[in-house]
Parts: structure tokens; sequence; C-alpha cells
């Protein structure tokens, strides 16, 4: 069990947990998971650790997306974003980077789930560990974490 698995369990929450053998030299983690898993790609989601103004703020995007740093600044209300540090990120969320849930952290932060997941009756993200993926519902994910949807994607 990782902290994101026990929070949907906790919720009683629909959602099913998919497991695969991560590999260390795979380029991109959320590609792997699709490809693993025989996903399509569009319905799996990176969690993104970015610095907006003073603070933190989490982005869930899909895999095959990049985040556009200053419409998630917009949404947001900060002049400007930029990824975490990777140590930062990794400390504050209590995941490592590839791991990194937008369940369970280990202190919460606003979350912001591009609004494509809206389009799927599941998504998947990570369940807190390389090579474990969690597929929930979109609008179960948003009350879970207090996020809101927004066009943050390039």
């Amino acid at each position: 069990m990782t902290p994101a698995i026990d929070r949907a369990k906790k919720a009683k929450i629909a959602y099913t947990i998919h497991e695969y053998t991560h590999d260390p030299a795979a380029e991109s983690y959320g590609r792997e998971a699709a490809d693993k898993l025989g996903v399509d790609p569009a319905r799996v989601f990176k969690t993104l650790v970015v610095a907006a103004g003073d603070g933190l703020v989490v982005a869930v995007v899909p895999v095959l997306h990049q985040l556009d740093l200053k419409q998630l600044a917009r949404v947001v209300g900060a002049k400007k974003a930029a990824m975490a540090d990777v140590a930062v990120a990794e400390r504050v969320t209590g995941y490592v980077v590839g791991g990194v849930s937008p369940l369970g952290q280990k202190k919460r932060l606003p979350t912001v789930i591009d609004a494509s997941a809206q389009e799927y009756p599941t998504i998947y993200v990570s369940a807190g560990r390389r090579g474990v993926e969690i597929e929930l519902s979109p609008s179960d994910l948003a009350a879970l974490t207090g996020a809101a949807f927004a066009a943050v994607t390039a």
C-alpha cells in the first residue's frame, strides 16, 4: 500500500490498481505506464509539482502533452510559474519523481487537473510508486485533492 492507495481506500471511491515492472531505462514514466498497461496514453496523466508565485502547485496533465506554465500561472493567479526543484517536490509530496501521486501527499497542495481528463470515465495517475498506477474517475480525483479543472497544456 502507498499513501495514495490508502487515501482512495479510506474515501471509499471506485478505483483499480494496475502494476507493471518498471524499466529504469525508460525515458518517460507515463508513456512507459501506458505502453505496459496497454492503455490509451491520453488517459494516463503525470503529476508535476510547480513553483507558482510564493508557493507550490500540483498540475495533473496527460503524459503526451507539455504543461503550459504561463497558463497554469494564470489559472492559479500567479505572475509566473516554473517547475519545482526535484528535491523540493520529493520532500513536500513524500514521493520520488516518477512515482509522485496527486493523492496522499505529505502536504496537500493546490491542484489543477487538465480539463481533458473530463473527457474520460476514468484516468490513470501514479499510485505513489514507479510501476503502480491507480485508475479512478476524474471527478473522484478532483474531490479527493480539492482540484480545479482547467486547460493547462500546450
